[in-house]
């Protein structure tokens, strides 16, 4: 088995959280070094590194109460933006191997700030792109 998380520590009552909200699938708390007020991580209870590692009915339970999360998150901080974060793999600036969603407000200059840098896709690369994705959701 490979190193315990910090998540895992908490999902295991080792290391205390701020729970904003708990059920048979997701634990959501309040992130211990948040980038603004009100900064909230959603985690499932399914230990798994990586999004695509969760089971179907987890994910599910996730996206159901995302919304929920963040539409308290709004209420406590007082902002009317917000960015969810979710990274897959050190490349992509995981930290913590174990799936968390990020709740962000945008409080004036405190919350997340994005580079973002578009590029164009082209016709070729789009078919090819969706052929192969049709055949991974076969």
């Amino acid at each position: 088995m490979s190193q315990a998380t910090v998540f895992d520590k908490i999902l295991d009552g080792q290391i205390p959280c701020h729970r904003v909200y708990e059920d048979e699938h997701v634990l959501s708390f309040l992130d211990i070094a948040p980038l603004s007020p009100g900064h909230t991580l959603v985690i499932p209870k399914q230990r798994r590194a990586f999004l695509h590692e969760l089971d179907d009915e987890v994910a599910a339970a996730i996206g159901r109460v995302l919304p929920r999360i963040a539409r308290a998150v709004m209420s406590a901080s007082g902002a009317s933006e917000y960015n969810v974060l979710q990274n897959n793999g050190r490349g992509a600036h995981q930290a913590v191997f174990h799936v968390h969603f990020h709740i962000i407000p945008r409080l004036d200059e405190r919350g997340l700030g994005v580079g973002w840098t578009p590029g164009q896709l082209e016709p070729e690369a789009a078919r090819e792109l969706l052929a192969a994705m049709h055949s991974a959701l076969a």
